[in-house]
């Protein structure tokens, strides 16, 4: 059997400019001065951008997002709800930074104290919640890293609600990155929180500290953070069009630095880069010569819908083609994968996506195989 390597059925014609990144370009085109960074496409899990990306980092109040998940979850099985209220106990009253300014000895609405924590970032908010779910702040930081360790967060440990300074309590860039987009895909219903601009409680009005909600560019959410140690961070998302890209900060010097960095990283991976719908699952890609089968052919197709993302500027350089043993021997069964689709080229990490027969092809009866291979070793394949 001969090893096939051909241009797919569709795109047999053209040079294709389709790339999928397994990780990122091996060529970044773009320098930040981010101590760490993270960015990628949610809808293809492409990634753009990465530096410092798995280096152990202070998350400052980024790790908020895994409060505030803790707390989605528990609205979601219904174990809780947003008209609950939960005490404010004096160590909620007392915490410092940020702050909701919950008064001690009352009772706050989960629905005030998402709120709380999104929008104000309230240090205070996050106490609240950890003590009302976890009996003390120490328990429920306990739980927010059994539950990442769930979620495959493998680095993430966490020894607070607020992110506040513990020498032990560490992220990644890439495992924000990771969280955001569990929030997104898995909270739609609580997710439009993370856009509202101001909350007002007590009295008090406080604007959302995320800069890119400010810049009308599609951002819709989520978390900044700053410690000395940490420098100014910032997870955000933008939607344009129906894609969406998630980006993660860190390091930088202060907050104008932080608003100006993630602002034109944004815009740079909107530009820059685009998804591109290569097949959708049941398209013919290919035909597959077959070795002693009922049928000399088997079409092939992806198994689910296949969008990649790539860098506008590459994609007259990319080339999209099939690999195969050929010929495939029968019997095949219909959904089994027999080829690969290799997508290549300059400065791109080859990809190889799986493609599976799209009919039963049986074997014929002992007569109709002998003559199929003697044709086949007098003649070679056929050219069909």
């Amino acid at each position: 059997m001969n090893n096939k390597t051909s241009p797919t059925g569709l795109f047999s014609a053209i040079c294709l400019g389709l790339a999928i990144f397994a990780g990122s370009a091996s060529a970044q085109s773009i320098e930040t001065p981010a101590r760490e960074a993270f960015v990628f496409d949610m809808n293809t899990g492409t990634v753009l951008l990465e530096k410092n990306a798995d280096d152990l980092m202070p998350p400052a109040s980024m790790s908020k997002l895994m409060t505030v998940t803790m707390l989605f979850e528990r609205l979601k099985e219904g174990s809780l709800k947003l008209e609950d209220t939960l005490p404010v106990s004096e160590k909620a009253w007392k915490k410092g930074g940020s702050k909701m300014f919950v008064e001690v000895d009352t009772r706050v609405s989960v629905h005030d104290l998402l709120r709380g924590i999104i929008i104000q970032s309230g240090n205070d908010a996050c106490i609240v919640v950890a003590e009302g779910l976890g009996g003390s702040e120490e328990g429920f930081a306990e739980a927010m890293t059994s539950r990442a360790r769930e979620l495959g967060l493998e680095k993430s440990t966490f020894r607070n609600s607020t992110g506040w300074p513990d020498p032990n309590h560490k992220m990644t860039a890439r495992e924000l990155g990771m969280l955001a987009k569990h929030i997104i895909q898995d909270f739609p219903e609580y997710y439009p929180i993370f856009a509202e601009k101001d909350f007002t409680y007590s009295d008090i009005k406080q604007g959302n500290r995320n800069p890119l909600l400010y810049k009308n560019n599609g951002a819709d959410g989520l978390k900044t953070g700053h410690t000395e140690e940490s420098g100014y961070g910032l997870v955000g998302s933008s939607e344009r069009d129906g894609r969406r890209i998630i980006l993660v900060v860190n390091g930088l010097d202060n907050a104008k630095a932080r608003s100006r960095e993630s602002e034109r990283l944004m815009e740079w991976a909107f530009r820059e880069f685009n998804n591109y719908a290569l097949f959708k699952a049941g398209d013919i890609v290919d035909n597959a010569r077959v070795w002693l089968g009922n049928k000399d052919t088997v079409p092939l197709s992806v198994e689910s819908d296949l969008t990649v993302t790539l860098n506008r500027a590459a994609r007259k350089s990319m080339t999209v083609k099939v690999v195969y043993n050929e010929p495939i021997p029968a019997p095949i069964i219909k959904g089994t994968p027999v080829a690969q689709l290799v997508v290549e080229g300059p400065e791109i990490e080859t990809v190889t996506v799986p493609l599976v027969a799209m009919e039963d092809i049986t074997r014929p009866g002992p007569l109709k195989r002998l003559t199929s291979a003697v044709e086949y070793l007098v003649f070679g394949p056929s050219s069909n």
